[in-house]
């Protein structure tokens, strides 16, 4: 699979994690649908344009990621969720991996990390 096939929406309350992580996988000829800082938008973004992997924190104004993981699980067709996130702790990790998602990476990531979550999610080596 090449990367311009794989679309992606980046949901993440920082903006200078979102430019980041967009800038990185537009350098990479990834699609980037979009990036958002709130839970609401990134449902409605996803919703309208079905991406295949979101990238997704946990914590964002109005609802925290874990609330909008099931939301976005229940889209067809089902987008990849990795959980990008400083809040590592064992049990959200857990609770992240057991709701759906597909990885979880630490904040901060290097970019290897970014990229071995979203291959193992989509099945192809990055």
């Amino acid at each position: 699979m090449s990367t311009k096939k794989i679309s992606c929406v980046i949901i993440d309350d920082d903006s200078i994690i979102r430019n980041l992580m967009a800038a990185l996988l537009r350098q990479l000829e990834f699609t980037v649908i979009g990036d958002v800082g709130h839970a609401h938008e990134g449902l409605k973004l996803c919703m309208d344009h079905t991406p295949t992997v979101v990238l997704l924190d946990i914590n964002l104004p109005e609802s925290d990621g874990l609330e909008l993981l099931p939301q976005l699980l229940k889209l067809t067709p089902q987008p990849k969720v990795i959980m990008v996130s400083s809040e590592a702790t064992g049990e959200r990790v857990r609770e992240a991996l057991t709701g759906g998602a597909s990885g979880f990476v630490v904040k901060p990531f290097t970019p290897a990390r970014l990229l071995d979550a979203i291959g193992k999610a989509v099945g192809v080596k990055l």
